[in-house]
């Protein structure tokens, strides 16, 4: 019915058409904020530029807070906390939801629990509806030995975006897996 030609001609503009649907949701994806796929880490002294999507040295570069923020949940992610947090402490608008939140993910993965409960209040007191703070500030508090507490940020989580989104299995996870909860 179709030559070999045909045939080829149709995979190719499959494949292209996928391509472009591919690259069009991981755009839309980024641009609703999804953090679910890391920056790559650079190494001391240097910052992923997503402009150029490569590592440049941190002196004069004119890097946005946005990647600034970015590039600090990266480096705490990757347990470079202490490096996460002289990175935070670049930003010319550190007064943000995100910035205070990956601020008490660092502190709170230093041992600092307290003082990373305090950062992600003040995250929570910028954006109420941001569900992965109330994941970190539930993790936190079974740290602390409060699932209550936790439990409550639980149930706030399920009202922003069901039992279904990663910040949800993530808190519940860490509820269940812990033997006084």
């Amino acid at each position: 019915m179709f030559n070999h030609v045909t045939v080829v001609a149709l995979k190719q503009h499959a494949s292209l058409v996928l391509g472009s649907a591919l690259l069009l949701l991981s755009g839309l994806a980024q641009a609703m904020g999804d953090d679910s796929s890391t920056t790559p880490t650079c190494p001391k002294g240097q910052i992923y530029d997503t402009r150029s999507k490569s590592c440049v040295v941190d002196k004069g570069a004119m890097i946005s807070d946005a990647d600034r923020a970015r590039y600090a949940y990266s480096l705490a992610k990757a347990r470079r906390y202490e490096d996460a947090l002289a990175m935070l402490d670049t930003l010319k608008q550190p007064n943000t939801a995100q910035a205070w939140n990956y601020r008490g993910y660092a502190t709170r993965k230093l041992g600092r629990t307290d003082e990373g409960i305090g950062y992600y209040q003040k995250s929570i007191a910028l954006d109420p509806h941001y569900a992965k703070v109330r994941e970190y500030l539930g993790e936190a508090w079974m740290v602390k030995g409060r699932p209550d507490l936790a439990k409550a940020q639980l149930a706030a989580i399920k009202t922003l975006c069901g039992t279904g989104c990663e910040e949800y299995r993530d808190l519940a996870s860490a509820i269940d897996g812990h033997p006084e909860s």
